[in-house]
């Protein structure tokens, strides 16, 4: 696999990359034809486990190679990093005020007709809203491989890959089993849980190409991601680890996902 990419155009990496992540998301949704009900503590681990995947790839795989290249590029790299790092969560923290107040709107023009639409609206929005940095970072960290920078490896972008990924397939169930349980067939709960994820291989692709096209803002793209991810991983994913009644073990497992993130990198990249 990492020979695969060795080889491979870093746009076309992207893609694959982040259609292999949409295709986690496929098969999260896809639980709606088997289950009616997802085991909360399984989910929740999954969850816990992805956000310390995502955290220590934010550092290692993200936010290290962009200081790296900023210094090397002459620039000044710890304000390179913290306009990146910074702008990465305030975009998403704007993004969700805006969607709120969109949402909000929406849901008072809705509120006399049927409510599974206004769920099916807010469930499909919000999801896909958090995809974009998402399959921005994929396309970014494989864009970066051109570059033959210090953990900026192509077990790095594949093991981030992998992270988000993996916790894509729990949002992809929770679009789906709740419009399920709104009234929803099978087949549409299906088709909107995964369209959620859609965005990310569109994202990813937008994120190569940036990287390749204009060299000198690749430190700043770097650490954008790494914000928006951290940003995905505080706002949403512990939160919701933390609802379940075991919160010693799902944080545990956010140990676990960190541990073998970063033992993968540093020894292997």
């Amino acid at each position: 696999m990492i020979d695969l990419v060795d080889h491979l155009n870093p746009v076309l990496s992207a893609l694959l990359a982040t259609l292999f992540t949409y295709g986690i998301t496929v098969l999260g949704a896809a639980l709606v034809f088997f289950f009616k009900k997802i085991n909360k503590n399984f989910m929740d681990a999954m969850l816990g486990f992805a956000a310390g995947v995502m955290v220590a790839a934010s550092f290692f795989s993200l936010l290290a190679p962009a200081i790296e290249m900023a210094n090397n590029l002459h620039m000044i790299a710890w304000l390179v990093a913290f306009i990146g790092f910074f702008s990465g969560g305030v975009l998403l923290f704007i993004g969700d005020k805006i969607y709120d107040v969109l949402i909000s709107r929406k849901s008072k023009e809705l509120s006399k007709q049927n409510n599974s639409l206004k769920r099916c609206l807010m469930l499909v929005l919000s999801i896909s809203l958090h995809n974009i940095p998402e399959g921005m970072a994929v396309g970014v960290a494989f864009g970066s491989l051109a570059y033959n920078l210090n953990g900026a490896t192509p077990l790095a972008a594949i093991l981030l890959a992998f992270g988000i990924g993996l916790q894509n397939f729990p949002e992809g169930t929770a679009v789906s089993v709740p419009l399920r349980r709104e009234g929803f067939s099978r087949r549409k709960a299906f088709f909107w849980g995964q369209f959620s994820g859609i965005v990310e291989p569109i994202a990813g692709v937008i994120g190569a190409i940036l990287v390749l096209k204009v060299r000198i803002i690749l430190p700043f793209l770097l650490a954008f991601a790494a914000g928006a991810m951290i940003y995905v991983v505080v706002q949403e994913l512990i939160p919701e680890s933390q609802t379940n009644e075991k919160k010693d073990l799902m944080a545990l497992f956010t140990l676990i996902g960190f541990s073998i993130m970063m033992i993968l990198d540093v020894a292997l990249g």
